[in-house]
């Protein structure tokens, strides 16, 4: 906990944060003006510092490198003093606890570099034993090339040593690579250090061009982190290094350190520019919670169709022809590299309808047994009377054709040549000859409670919009009562729901999974503060729909932490409210 750091945006783990010195730090950033080392304790004994509000204090520590035998460390471990001014306390991510400081510096710094998975595992044991709310500080490592994917992982805090000592060796720094001065003929960058004929550009001048770089790439850090973009950011910057790659991997492989602070839906558009986007927290999410919580109610066959650029794709022209085929007499479900497989249901939720893909009409091995293990998982949980492949040859029908084999199905093809030719859309509509269709209401009822089913758990919606009826115009759905009281609406920009009170209210009545936020005894008025949270459910997301109650009100909202987070945090905005009422 502290009172010098406060998170205003979140990435992931990535966070714009703000050390609160009496003259503010965006971060991530350098340190180097603002931070004070009272020194090791390995060489002498330390005096306590005075400290002040205008400088970061190291206090008096024994660092142990990597591979430290633990009895060494527990026997010469130091407990951080509690001090008034902003304080960092130095850990080894092999033996770490919270020490109640502002900050974290990691001791065995350099023996995890270069080493994907060494400095991820360092990385998360380190943040899942501190304090949500406070800063890491990795010192003697950052340069412009592997600074990002830091941030990505969650530090917060750097130092130049490392660019300054690459620049007195005479090595140039970039984002993609490091250059030995003598092998530059020209300067490829335009920071002032570089303003210079060639054959005057010193080492000192190398040394400040390298901090340049860094600090530039830090301003594209916090960019990229505000705009909810740094992942497609890392996928191209982690390939100038193989271990960066590695360890941007490593990541991916840390589901519980990376989904719990992923928000569960945002604006930002995703890049599928490379394999490493199956990977991304939110493609993996997508597809389990549309394989283990959606379940299809409509009593029509499926239509199994391929995506479209234009989101959300029933308003792209390709879908508007399938649906003048199929009106209404079947379920649509549109299938699509990255995100797996998406009901017609879904189509604007978080990311199916955020995610711009690249276009070659050929697939790879890794997108075709992704898609076609979700496709599977889907089918094995939903059940039809039958199924139409309405899908073009490249890549879409193999897929098709694997599930069919592994699940022994009988799948009907009615592609000729291309999905909107005119004799395949006939015989798209042959096909469903006969069947019924299902009306508006059941379409809308069937939408809302889908999504509550997505946000929810599996089962919420028919737990929660059992008996309900719907107005306004898809996809701007209000949920009412039989009484005709508002309980929810359907906010399209995310396909997710927002509540009134009495849907509040309702879904702490029933069996639908909840998400509360304890608060202290006050009303809050546009948003609750960390300090004011007594508790919160740890499944809460960013972005997730909460109850917010407490002794004096009832109100609903939107998180704006993650559930652990709120709980430990003494700074920052947990959530904002829409509906209070004072009790």
């Amino acid at each position: 906990m502290t009172d010098y750091f406060e998170v205003h945006e979140r990435d992931g783990a990535a966070r714009v944060g703000e050390l609160r010195l009496s003259s503010p730090v965006t971060t991530p950033a350098l340190v180097d003006d603002v931070l004070e080392d009272a020194g090791s304790l390995w060489s002498a004994d330390r005096d306590l510092p005075a400290g002040d509000e205008s400088q970061l204090t190291v206090l008096p520590h024994r660092a142990f490198p990597g591979g430290t035998a633990e009895e060494v460390q527990e026997s010469f471990a130091v407990d951080a003093p509690d001090v008034e001014y902003p304080s960092v306390a130095v850990v080894s991510s092999e033996s770490v606890e919270s020490q109640g400081t502002d900050a974290y510096a990691l001791s065995n710094v350099q023996s995890v570099m270069g080493h994907g998975a060494a400095l991820v595992e360092a990385v998360v044991a380190v943040r899942e034993a501190i304090p949500a709310d406070t800063a890491l500080l990795f010192s003697g490592v950052a340069t412009p090339r592997n600074v990002a994917l830091l941030a990505y992982a969650g530090v917060d805090l750097f130092d130049e040593t490392a660019a300054v000592v690459k620049g007195t060796e005479g090595r140039y720094l970039t984002t993609d690579e490091a250059y030995f001065i003598e092998d530059l003929e020209e300067l490829p960058c335009s920071c002032p250090a570089c303003q210079q004929p060639r054959e005057e550009f010193t080492r000192e001048d190398c040394a400040n061009h390298n901090v340049n770089a860094l600090e530039a790439e830090l301003a594209i850090v916090r960019r990229r982190i505000r705009d909810g973009r740094l992942r497609d950011y890392i996928e191209g910057q982690a390939r100038h290094d193989q271990w960066l790659t590695a360890a941007m991997r490593e990541l991916d492989s840390q589901w519980g350190y990376l989904e719990e602070r992923t928000p569960i839906l945002r604006d930002a558009q995703i890049d599928a520019a490379s394999a490493d986007t199956l990977r991304r927290v939110e493609i993996q999410r997508f597809a389990d919670r549309v394989t283990t919580r959606y379940r299809n109610r409509f009593q029509n066959p499926l239509v199994l169709v391929p995506c479209s650029a234009a989101k959300p794709y029933s308003e792209s022209q390709s879908h508007r022809q399938f649906h003048d085929a199929i009106q209404w007499r079947a379920h649509l479900v549109s299938m699509t590299s990255p995100i797996g497989v998406v009901p017609q249901e879904l189509e604007t939720t978080y990311p199916a309808q955020q995610y711009d893909t690249v276009v070659t009409g050929r697939w790879s091995e890794d997108e075709k047994q992704f898609v076609a293990d979700v496709l599977q998982r889907y089918l094995e949980r939903n059940e039809y009377p039958e199924i139409i492949a309405h899908v073009p040859d490249e890549g879409y029908r193999d897929i098709v054709e694997r599930v069919e084999d592994r699940l022994e199905l009988d799948i009907t093809y009615t592609v000729a040549d291309h999905p909107t030719d005119d004799e395949s859309l006939a015989n798209l509509s042959q096909a469903l000859s006969g069947e019924l269709k299902y009306p508006k209401r059941e379409r809308e009822h069937n939408t809302v409670r889908a999504l509550a089913d997505y946000l929810l758990g599996d089962g919420a919606g028919d737990d929660l919009f059992e008996d309900i009826q719907t107005t306004g115009r898809y996809p701007k759905i209000q949920v009412r009562d039989r009484e005709e009281t508002q309980l929810a609406t359907m906010v399209p920009q995310y396909g997710t729901l927002s509540f009134t009170l009495a849907g509040a209210r309702q879904w702490l009545e029933s069996d639908a999974p909840t998400k509360r936020v304890e608060i202290d005894g006050f009303v809050p008025h546009g948003s609750v503060l960390a300090p004011g949270v007594v508790d919160a459910d740890e499944d809460i997301r960013v972005g997730d729909e909460v109850v917010v109650e407490g002794p004096k009100a009832f109100a609903v909202g939107r998180a704006e932490m993650f559930g652990r987070e709120m709980a430990e945090s003494t700074r920052g905005i947990a959530c904002e409210i829409r509906h209070v009422e004072e009790k």
